[in-house]
């Protein structure tokens, strides 16, 4: 019996998937839940499970765009499944022919070698598409590949005329000797949606950015002296994840606005705080969701950050991981980023960036003093977040980052850390 396979719907609101890549080839053998291909959705890249074993033929190929519910391949379930003995016997029998065309193919060429030679010289010669000495040179002048050149000459060969009127890519200045290739690739659906979302938003949005700095040594000491501890109880480093995320949560409570959305022309104001943390995938940028960030303690960020980064890298993310989020955090300081603008994750409002931490000479008291620290970026949508709601947004960042003991852990590092 033939089993169609038809695509799942991936989430709410997606109605079509492309074909990234097959994981099998036509005619293979497949055991039911065997990742057969990689789906690209608008918000994730998915594994394709095969819902049966079988002898599977494909309906689609990479690069398709196909709708949810549409069928992609068959699968033969009457199919029995080859032996190991019996794919070795093919292995061997494919090897071994593969072997006795290789040795024909060499007997016939060395054979017919000298008899040939002068022929293939000659239609070498004229080969189509080979340029004249004249045309080679107008074209070498031009930095024009004949290959690119339709020539009209006899037997197709290019002429001075053909290399005189052809005309390559404009450049600026007279190309150097070095290699000047280029190549295409189409982008992934993912890719694609994340670009016209990054387009929204600088064009439907009043985007505005507003910055800070933090000194990052209270938290430096804090994790220096309990990160070995932190990690052997609860199986994750202390990283700054969590100070960000609880003092964000601090920040949304006293600023509400900046955990709001524009619904049309009402304004949504969320009791709850999903925070969105940005990590890099194979695909691009994912923007997986920290639920409830707010019941969440130092320990409960670290190991949800873990778990999502995890997924996104292994390609395992849902689209209902993905799904929501009241705020975001980007982590651009990762990749050495000194200072950036967010964009903002649209529907949201607001989004923070961190960077990366550089000492630098620091007045302290009237004196000169070297300090770990740390640019902050907000970007906001200012429709709904005024000016000083988002410079006294900020400010609460950085106070919180500054003196993590009193604003995030009440006094009590032990109790907070969970040691």
């Amino acid at each position: 019996m033939a089993l169609e396979m038809k695509v799942p719907s991936p989430g709410e609101s997606i109605s079509e998937v492309e074909i990234a890549e097959w994981l099998v080839q036509d005619g293979d053998y497949v055991e039911k839940d065997q990742a057969i291909a990689e789906v690209d959705s608008d918000k994730a890249t998915l594994e394709l499970p095969a819902e049966a074993s079988g002898i599977i033929t494909l309906k689609a190929e990479e690069g398709d765009v196909v709708e949810v519910g549409e069928v992609v391949c068959l699968i033969d379930t009457d199919a029995e499944a080859p032996s190991s003995s019996s794919k070795k016997e093919e292995q061997e029998e494919s090897e071994s022919k593969e072997e006795t065309t290789s040795e024909d193919k060499k007997e016939e060429k060395t054979a017919t070698q000298e008899d040939s030679s002068s022929k293939e010289e000659k239609k070498e010669t004229y080969a189509s598409g080979t340029p004249s000495p004249a045309a080679k040179k107008t074209l070498d002048e031009k930095g024009i590949n004949p290959k690119d050149v339709k020539g009209t000459g006899r037997d197709g060969r290019i002429t001075k005329e053909d290399a005189v009127q052809a005309k390559g890519k404009p450049s600026m200045g007279t190309p150097g000797s070095g290699k000047r290739s280029e190549s295409r690739s189409k982008m992934s659906m993912l890719r694609r949606k994340v670009a016209e979302r990054l387009v929204s938003a600088k064009n439907e949005t009043a985007m505005l950015t507003t910055f800070n700095e933090a000194n990052m040594k209270p938290i430096f000491d804090l994790r220096k002296q309990y990160k070995e501890e932190f990690k052997e109880k609860h199986g994750v480093s202390l990283g700054f994840m969590s100070f960000f995320t609880l003092a964000v949560v601090r920040a949304l409570d006293k600023f509400p606005s900046v955990n709001s959305m524009i619904d049309g022309k009402e304004m949504i104001t969320y009791d709850y705080k999903d925070i969105s943390i940005a990590v890099s995938g194979p695909k691009g940028l994912m923007v997986p969701v920290m639920r409830n960030a707010e019941n969440l303690s130092f320990r409960g960020v670290e190991q949800e950050v873990k778990r999502l980064a995890t997924r996104a890298r292994d390609g395992k993310i849902t689209v209902d991981e993905m799904t929501g989020g009241t705020f975001t955090i980007s982590n651009g300081g990762v990749f050495g980023s000194m200072m950036s603008t967010p964009i903002i994750n649209p529907p949201q409002s607001g989004i923070l960036g961190m960077h990366n931490i550089v000492e630098r000479p620091m007045a302290v008291d009237g004196k000169v003093v070297i300090l770990p620290m740390m640019y902050l970026a907000l970007s906001y949508d200012h429709r709904i977040i005024d000016g000083r709601e988002s410079v006294g947004f900020l400010v609460e960042i950085k106070e919180a980052l500054e003196n993590p003991v009193e604003l995030l852990m009440d006094g009590d590092v032990k109790k907070a850390l969970e040691l």
